[in-house]
């Protein structure tokens, strides 16, 4: 049931990612991270304020925010900055790099999930799971490698380097939130209150971007940053539900995950008008093999 849900957050996953391209073509990267802290955070706001001012009518939900110490917030503000290294370095790549080498670089993530979870957490998966990890990984590599064909020197981009800056602190926030969940952090104390600590450490980021504005690209609004924020909380909800039950795994999850992947290549093709893409269908084709055998593994 766990890994039913990790789908489930892939696809939202996959529209935050297209709407995070649709934002951020043209646009000051600091001021749309920002905007999309402050829109989690609201959404956010209606199960704090019922938590705390009408706990019996949220109580027995899913949505109910539970009181926490301040080690909790600890762990939470850590959480925190490790997420929003991540997405600092993924949103400077989105920008400059196409949707179908950015977000395929960043599928990769949960090899580097895998092992951690092997090493640390002593995951173990069967056959038909290492098969569908095997497969996904060749997969994820294979989608990697076809920026060759657009011209992008891997080994002298910068914007290269940023994803898999923001690929590897992504592992490291998967790993984090196993460790939270199995050592008894609520999920909902995490998701919610994590977003309020990145708003907040956003805020100064921005004061120091606004007192330079004029050297960087301008801002403008666009409706598509508001749904950054939508999709990204709907897909952190249902992952982190997924992470909940006692016999998830964070490997596998994380996989599933990045399974996403063939959401914003889609509209990479249709609506980005993007290159390589009939290559690119055979990799994609392995992604999905993949996911389908993670699944026959869980049952």
């Amino acid at each position: 049931m766990w890994l039913i849900f990790a789908f489930i957050s892939a696809a939202l996953l996959g529209m935050y990612e297209v709407f995070k391209k649709m934002a951020l073509n043209g646009n000051a990267v600091i001021p749309v991270l920002f905007l999309n802290t402050v829109f989690c955070s609201l959404l956010f706001l209606p199960a704090i304020l019922l938590s705390r001012f009408a706990p019996d009518v949220i109580a027995d939900t899913l949505f109910y925010v539970p009181r926490a110490d301040l080690v909790t917030h600890l762990y939470i503000i850590l959480k925190a900055v490790i997420v929003l290294s991540s997405w600092v370095f993924a949103y400077f790549a989105m920008k400059h790099l196409p949707i179908t080498i950015a977000g395929t670089i960043k599928a990769s993530q949960p090899v580097l999930t895998l092992l951690g979870a092997l090493l640390i957490f002593g995951e173990r998966l069967n056959l038909y799971q290492w098969i569908g990890v095997i497969v996904s990984i060749i997969s994820f590599f294979l989608l990697s490698s076809a920026g060759k064909k657009e011209g992008i020197r891997f080994s002298h981009d910068k914007w290269i380097y940023f994803i898999i800056l923001a690929t590897i602190t992504g592992a490291l926030s998967g790993l984090y939130d196993k460790y939270l969940m199995s050592h008894g952090f609520d999920r909902m104390v995490v998701q919610v209150w994590y977003t309020y600590y990145q708003m907040v450490i956003m805020a100064g980021i921005l004061y120091i971007w606004y007192k330079r504005r004029s050297e960087t690209t301008p801002y403008q609004w666009r409706w598509s940053i508001f749904f950054i924020s939508l999709f990204l909380v709907a897909a952190d909800f249902i992952y982190f539900y997924a992470l909940s039950f006692p016999d998830s795994m964070i490997s596998l999850v994380s996989m599933a995950r990045r399974s996403g992947v063939v959401v914003s290549f889609i509209f990479g093709a249709l609506f980005f008008h993007e290159k390589n893409i009939r290559s690119k269908t055979i990799d994609l084709l392995l992604v999905l093999i993949g996911m389908y055998f993670l699944y026959l593994g869980t049952r």
